[in-house]
């Protein structure tokens, strides 16, 4: 039973929405920001970055409580506005010939508690800690945290109803991304949304899992302090989240770029392989794996087939059966000596979605020797991990939409 709320959220104001959202802090560089910060006064950077308009760089609780005043001069400026009665925002994101849309709601800590919000990915305590204090600092949540649900009928008809209905917020921003928002607060149609969702089961994280742990760190330091336990009242047992139906969600892989063949040459490197793998040599012919356990290779100006022998390696458990444990657990760790693929520096990661040359163009730079493509990992591989409480090596999937923050704000005290 997935609890899920409307909540009254903090939001620009229509004329400035396309403003003060912006994309994920780390996603710009120092270059862009800056520019932004500069050019845009009513870019929410400003709130990320106080230090900015002093010309200094401020660090750890004092940024925490910079954050918080920069937020609340947006507030007493008139940039944002509160809605006056607990509304559920339906979002829809188009680029190009693709279409997202979700629910924006307030999810419960309970439900992570409880298993009803599953995970797929490990988290890091240091992290949890400094995202928790940040929250409890700033006091707001700015990015929803990603949850996908099984698709469901009534949820869909709202998504029909609204949609044809003029959109509080229209705006494309510069990377020609559209967005809509509207706004679901007719008591009836809050009070069904909330019934389905009691009426599934599970739910799982598709991106967002320190955003979620930072919360659950928050809500057991709050109910501590204050003698509670988690429960439906206080704001701060819950977190932002955007709820979207499994068929409507993308995932794509990451690339794996490696700077070195761990002191073996290429023909030693390719006899290792053989070990697992059927190897074909395609020359310059471009090759993106289509099924699963298949891998594309660009070695020394040349793309190679990968497909696994599956006599060799044993499929005991859902983790097995991803792509990027597989390729760890025949190639990264044994032949390359990779052990921890979250901090070796010989490692790099990036989404295929955004060049599809990218292995080409990355090892021809001479940076990386080797690159690996990998086929993208299924919602129902997804699900089978989180179901069987395990984790995925990191950046298994590239998962979209992302979203905008500062679209919708939720103040936790």
């Amino acid at each position: 039973m997935a609890i899920i709320k409307a909540f009254k959220a903090v939001r620009p104001t229509r004329d400035k929405v396309a403003l003060v959202t912006t994309r994920s802090y780390d996603i710009y560089g120092n270059n862009e920001r800056k520019s932004i910060l500069k050019l845009n006064p009513f870019s929410f950077l400003h709130i990320l970055e106080p230090g900015f308009r002093f010309g200094k760089q401020v660090l750890g609780e004092e940024r925490f409580k910079m954050v918080n005043n920069r937020f609340c001069e947006f507030k007493e400026n008139d940039v944002f506005i509160t809605d006056e009665k607990p509304t559920f925002y339906l979002h829809q994101k188009t680029y190009k010939e693709t279409t997202f849309w979700g629910i924006i709601a307030l999810s419960s800590i309970a439900d992570c508690e409880n298993n009803v919000i599953k995970k797929h990915e490990k988290t890091l305590k240091s992290r949890e800690v400094l995202f928790g204090n940040y929250l409890d600092v700033t006091g707001f949540n700015a990015e929803p945290v990603l949850i996908t649900y099984p698709d469901n009928e009534l949820i869909n008809s709202m998504y029909q109803k609204y949609k044809v209905q003029r959109a509080e917020y229209e705006f494309t921003t510069n990377k020609k991304r559209t967005h809509l928002l509207w706004l679901i607060d007719n008591d009836k149609d809050v009070e069904n949304i909330e019934k389905e969702f009691k009426s599934i089961s599970s739910v799982y994280i598709a991106d967002g899992h320190h955003r979620t742990a930072s919360s659950q760190f928050l809500s057991k330091k709050l109910n501590k302090e204050n003698n509670t336990t988690i429960n439906d009242e206080e704001r701060y047992n819950f977190f932002m989240s955007y709820l979207i139906a499994e068929s409507n969600l993308k995932i794509s892989s990451f690339n794996r770029l490696v700077s070195s063949l761990n002191n073996l040459s290429k023909n030693e490197f390719l006899i290792r392989l053989d070990e697992y793998f059927k190897i074909e040599n395609l020359g310059q012919q471009f090759y993106k794996p289509i099924r699963k356990h298949h891998f594309s290779m660009y070695l020394d100006g040349k793309y190679y087939k990968l497909h696994l022998r599956k006599t060799n390696y044993k499929i005991n458990n859902p983790l097995d059966d991803l792509d990027s444990q597989l390729l760890y657990k025949t190639i990264l760790q044994p032949i390359l000596g990779i052990d921890d693929l979250s901090n070796d520096d010989r490692i790099t990661y990036l989404p295929e979605n955004l060049d599809q040359m990218q292995l080409k163009n990355e090892v021809d730079s001479g940076k990386y020797v080797v690159g690996f493509g990998l086929f993208p990992i299924s919602i129902s591989q997804l699900k089978s991990v989180a179901n069987n409480n395990l984790s995925m090596p990191p950046k298994s999937t590239y998962i979209e939409p992302k979203l905008r923050t500062g679209l919708t704000i939720f103040q936790l005290k």
